[in-house]
């Protein structure tokens, strides 16, 4: 059947666009020479590809709705929680699209029962059982709560199982497309087929399943299928695993029992999966925009994976406890009588073995682009301007009146495809300046793969932006320029910006412009290893400085004095974060740092320079990064409490969010005529203020 008919009355909240949104005729004519500084993902047969060009109308529901594309059953549950938690309980409706069967060797291994006979179709079938008791615990019903099955007919003639489950407001739907993990020559079968233009794989039919029918796909057939699914649902939020995995280097005896493929730090499907998820939403946003379409209106996040082995974990035991507890009844039991014949679970990966696991995927979540979702500024009339990344694609957002806490709708600043966190910086007359992460190039079927930095400056404050311009990649050759991180910036008072990211080496790399507006070469600030989530601050000398997380410590480049190269400073005995720095000016003119240990819910507070470490226990439980800005009355915190709302502290005052749209990470902080501002995007891509002081929910 229909995927609209298994939804029901559903169907009818996924009608189109009824609201449209344009930039100024000068932006448009303005980003015309963008599309010779910024390349166009190649073209595949005669699908439309990317525009970058701003201007396009953008679609605006206002309702939310939650898609997660996985490679393997499960990693929703280790990479995407607790975040995926935090929008179900907030109503948001899921739906998780499985790439692959899970269906590996065929065997189900039973703790102690080495006996275990390979079959394919019942490991997969008890893999799906699992992930229904899991995710009908998190809908708050018994694990063996009985689904809607049936089958859901795709582009192209496909089908797949679907899975529906219901709780009074709350609903999650699985669908299940059971594409093979390997091919008959056991090479990897998705990496695979994201390379091979003439690769063919044929579905795995799980054991009682409602589809009987084994199916073939190839690239397109693929990124047809997800378009066709993000066409139906139109979510507003896309979960999907990292594109571009570290470098990592191990010996093939680690490298194996860490099940990452060769150089790099994850598993082969989730990078391909990835990939095919990326170059849907391309697909999607190209074939919506052709003929004046609508952009849609959708954000992205994009989860490291096993990433998480190779750095300190970040999440505190509460949280830790809460995230490892939904891996339970996913893994089930063979004694349980779940009615499935197939089996109850994938039963290597139930009970405590999650947190006994050496590889520790299940102690951390990470984002592959950490950053403030939205990077917000102030007009001279005082009313907010936010930007973001919405549809691939920058876009603006201005208060509808100063401190009015509502929003317009965006306006299109194109540049697409995005990453989705931007960096920012305000020049001394007001002026903004805008980095991004582009995907420049997006090609499987052996194509390129291509990303670079970009940069959108504003004309005049307040006013148009210049054409889009890029700023290229610290790296030389794709491969390695794919690793790069997200670009933050910083104005410094001697009228230059420095610009940071993260290189393919896990250090950090720079650009500077200079006062005339030009930039100079890039250039490799050495280092040791860095975790992204780069922090900058300017000292009352005129000194940048950029703070980072590392395996053992905090790392620090500063200058020696203004307008001289930065250097890495060694800042001994600094307690090791497990998340990324928030650094803020001190009124000595000293500079405090402020983060979590790893597995700590306390923030605490250290002062940097390279002096004795005297951390200061700020309280403030919870997980995750915290933003920290100066204020009359001392620093203000904001950040996460354990169970994911957010929190203000300013003064001896601890606020908390409790209303409002679901929160997705990393909102921003700012501090303006009326106090603390927290401006971020919800599970509707729509933006929200939360004014703390004044009590507005967002």
């Amino acid at each position: 059947m229909n995927i609209a008919h298994a939804r029901g009355a559903a169907a009818a909240r996924l009608s189109g666009p009824s609201r449209r949104n344009v930039v100024s005729a000068t932006a448009a004519v303005a980003a015309a020479a963008a599309l010779s500084s910024c390349s166009v993902p190649a073209q595949r047969r005669s699908y439309p590809t990317a525009d970058p060009a701003p201007g396009m109308p953008i679609a605006n529901s206002r309702r939310a709705q939650l898609m997660q594309i996985l490679a393997h059953p499960d990693d929703d549950l280790y990479f995407m929680n607790p975040d995926t938690q935090r929008m179900l309980d907030a109503g948001v409706p899921l739906v998780c699209v499985y790439a692959t069967a899970g269906e590996h060797e065929g065997i189900n291994h039973i703790p102690g029962n080495t006996d275990v006979p390979a079959d394919k179709a019942a490991y997969s079938s008890a893999r799906h059982q699992g992930l229904r008791q899991a995710y009908a615990s998190l809908l708050g019903l018994g694990r063996f709560t009985e689904w809607t099955k049936d089958v859901a007919s795709l582009q192209g003639g496909h089908g797949a199982e679907i899975n529906i489950l219901v709780n009074g407001y709350r609903r999650v739907e699985l669908i299940f497309l059971n594409l093979p993990m390997h091919t008959r020559r056991r090479y990897m079968a998705l990496p695979s087929l994201w390379r091979d233009r003439a690769l063919g794989l044929t579905t795995v039919v799980a054991a009682d399943s409602p589809l009987r029918r084994a199916v073939s796909y190839d690239y397109d057939a693929l990124v047809d299928v997800l378009v066709g699914l993000m066409e139906q649902y139109r979510p507003t939020v896309i979960q999907t695993l990292d594109p571009d995995p570290d470098i990592q280097h191990s010996d093939e005896a680690t490298r194996t029992t860490d099940s990452e493929q060769r150089g790099y730090s994850d598993h082969a499907d989730h990078t391909a999966v990835a990939s095919f998820s990326w170059a849907a939403m391309v697909r999607w946003v190209a074939r919506a925009t052709k003929d004046g379409g609508h952009v849609p209106a959708f954000v992205a996040t994009a989860f490291r994976g096993y990433y998480n082995r190779h750095w300190p974990k970040n999440l505190p035991a509460a949280v830790l406890k809460e995230k490892a507890g939904n891996l339970v009844p996913y893994g089930g039991d063979p004694q349980w009588e779940c009615g499935n014949p197939s089996g109850c679970g994938d039963y290597s990966v139930g009970g405590i073995r999650p947190l006994k696991n050496k590889k520790g995927w299940v102690r951390s979540t990470h984002y592959r682009h950490p950053g403030a979702r939205t990077v917000v500024a102030a007009e001279p009339s005082g009313r907010l301007v936010a930007y973001g990344v919405l549809g691939l694609r920058a876009v603006r957002w201005r208060e509808t009146s100063p401190a009015s806490g509502q929003w317009g709708n965006p306006d299109d600043l194109g540049g697409g495809p995005l990453a989705p966190a931007l960096g920012g910086a305000t020049l001394k007359d007001g002026r903004q300046l805008l980095f991004a992460l582009r995907f420049a190039e997006l090609g499987g079927r052996g194509g390129p793969n291509r990303r670079e930095v970009v940069l959108l400056e504003q004309g005049s404050p307040g006013g148009a932006f210049l054409a889009w311009k890029g700023l290229g990649n610290p790296e030389r050759g794709d491969d390695r320029g794919r690793r790069i991180g997200v670009p933050v910036a910083v104005a410094a008072p001697d009228g230059r910006v420095h610009l940071f990211v993260r290189n393919a080496d896990k250090g950090i790399s720079t650009r500077v412009r200079d006062t005339s507006g030009d930039w100079d070469r890039w250039r490799d600030l050495g280092g040791e290893e860095i975790q992204d989530g780069l922090s900058t601050v300017v000292d009352r000398a005129g000194r940048v400085h950029v703070f980072a997380a590392g395996r053992e410590g905090v790392h620090h480049w500063t200058q020696d004095t203004m307008g001289l190269p930065l250097t890495y400073r060694a800042d001994g005995g600094l307690p090791v974060p497990g998340d990324p720095i928030a650094p803020v000016l001190t009124h000595d003119g000293g500079i405090e740092l402020y983060y979590r240990g790893p597995t700590a819910p306390a923030v605490m507070a250290v002062r940097a320079g390279g002096a004795p470490a005297r951390p200061r226990k700020e309280g403030f439980g919870g997980y995750g990064p915290v933003s920290v800005a100066a204020a009359p009355g001392g620093p203000v915190l904001l950040g996460k409490d354990t169970r994911g709302r957010l929190q203000l502290r300013t003064g001896r005052r601890l606020l908390t969010r409790t209303r409002g749209m679901a929160a997705l990470d990393a909102p921003a902080l700012h501090i303006g005529r009326s106090g603390a501002t927290v401006v971020g995007l919800g599970a509707d891509a729509h933006p929200w203020t939360w004014l703390p002081e004044a009590g507005t929910a967002g």
